[in-house]
């Protein structure tokens, strides 16, 4: 900006702008809003001030817009007709002029002003830019160093901003120290007063996806396809996978030779056991492939009540079962929608004569519109119904309690006389 009898103005204005390298354009503005900011300090209201700012040519003009009136004026939006006409010679009473302000009159307030809301604009443009460049990048994995663990929460310096992790999202066997340099999945981005806040995790299923992705050239090249992933964090995860390509093995190209590419996802989690299993479109196989190592005699579905059931040698039930459930946990997890229940041969058909029996029991009462209800509820089991409250019936299948005590009495008579066989 050229220097005039504004120049005090112009030459703050520049160097602001060199100092924060800003947008000229959000100069301008800002230093229109803190010379309005300065008017209204002075004049109690700037609803009548006008500003004007060339900056091509360094101009910098402020006017009052003034209303005419004869005698001494009352308010700042009046001036005298004496005083117009030495503006306007046309000036007439009830008529408007624009008057000239003096800058140096409030030039350092509008300094000032213009620099303070000049920095508060900044903050909060590069606030909002650094909000939108995190939420493009929600779901991808971001490298940062453990700043310090507050009150169990991970923060992370990310460099631009810092991110958080909090002990929902970590995996329970990991311990953070501070300078520790980890890998993270973001998984959300909130707005605050401070700006964006960043949502880490370790924990979460797609962390271990994307990892996939990074570690896995077929999968980055979408040749290798990751149809689901479930995960018990820090222990053991199942990812089902297929090939785009027919001269592609999926679980080979992810295991590598001699499991190097899976060792290095493996290493990444701190040593969370991954199993990769070949998916299926048929929820029977997928269930099948899903429960490995244990080896599956077949797998029996009941579409009507969302139930699959997969049917194991009696030396393989603790290894379909998992410790404490987990693998049937993980499987069951691949297959949304669907219960399953894990069982031996015998025990198979054991369940399967008990249901018979059931539904013949709910003939003989004649309530065998029941039984659909039933299995749409998962409640056609003699052992679930022995140990189901009559509300839950009278509520699930709009039954009295009457008719409910009399199906659970029956159901019971059922169980009993099978025991006694």
């Amino acid at each position: 900006m050229a220097k005039s009898g504004n120049w005090e103005i112009a030459e703050a204005l520049e160097q602001i702008a060199r100092d924060r390298s800003v947008d000229l354009n959000l100069v301008v503005e800002t230093l229109k809003l803190g010379l309005l900011s300065a008017a209204k300090k002075r004049f109690g209201s700037a609803d009548h001030i006008e500003v004007e700012v060339d900056p091509k040519a360094g101009r910098i003009e402020m006017y009052a817009r003034r209303r005419v009136v004869e005698g001494p004026p009352r308010f700042p939006i009046e001036i005298s007709l004496e005083r117009a006409l030495q503006i306007d010679p046309k000036a007439q009473v009830g008529g408007e002029v624009l008057e000239p302000l003096n800058l140096a009159d409030f030039g350092r307030n509008a300094i000032l002003m213009t620099k303070q809301i000049l920095v508060q604009r900044i903050r909060e443009a590069e606030r909002e830019q650094l909000y939108g460049d995190f939420q493009k990048r929600i779901g991808e994995i971001v490298t940062g160093k453990v700043q310090k663990v507050e009150r169990g929460e991970v923060i992370v310096n990310l460099g631009r901003t810092e991110g958080i992790m909090p002990i929902s999202e970590q995996v329970r066997r990991e311990r953070y120290h501070q300078g520790d340099q980890i890998r993270a999945y973001i998984l959300e981005v909130r707005r605050t007063t401070k700006g964006p806040q960043v949502i880490l995790s370790r924990s979460h299923p797609n962390f271990l996806k994307k990892l996939f992705y990074i570690e896995i050239p077929e999968v980055y090249d979408g040749i290798v396809q990751i149809r689901a992933v479930a995960r018990e964090a820090g222990e053991r995860a199942k990812v089902a996978v297929s090939s785009t390509d027919p001269d592609v093995d999926p679980v080979g190209a992810c295991v590598g030779m001699k499991g190097v590419r899976i060792q290095a996802i493996v290493r990444e989690l701190g040593n969370e056991r991954i199993d990769i299993i070949s998916w299926s479109d048929e929820p029977k196989e997928l269930l099948a492939h899903a429960l490995g190592p244990a080896s599956v005699r077949r797998v029996e579905a009941f579409p009507e009540e969302g139930r699959l059931v997969a049917i194991v040698p009696q030396d393989q039930i603790s290894l379909a079962i998992g410790r404490a459930g987990q693998n049937a946990r993980l499987a069951a997890a691949l297959l949304p929608g669907w219960k399953v229940d894990i069982l031996t041969e015998e025990g198979f058909y054991r369940k399967q004569r008990l249901r018979e029996l059931l539904e013949e029991a709910i003939r003989e009462m004649e309530e065998e519109k029941l039984i659909p209800e039933l299995k749409r509820h998962g409640l056609f089991s003699p052992e679930l119904l022995t140990t189901t409250e009559p509300g839950r019936l009278e509520e699930s299948l709009g039954i009295d309690r009457g008719r409910a005590e009399a199906l659970i009495a029956r159901v019971r008579e059922l169980m009993e006389g099978l025991e006694e066989e």
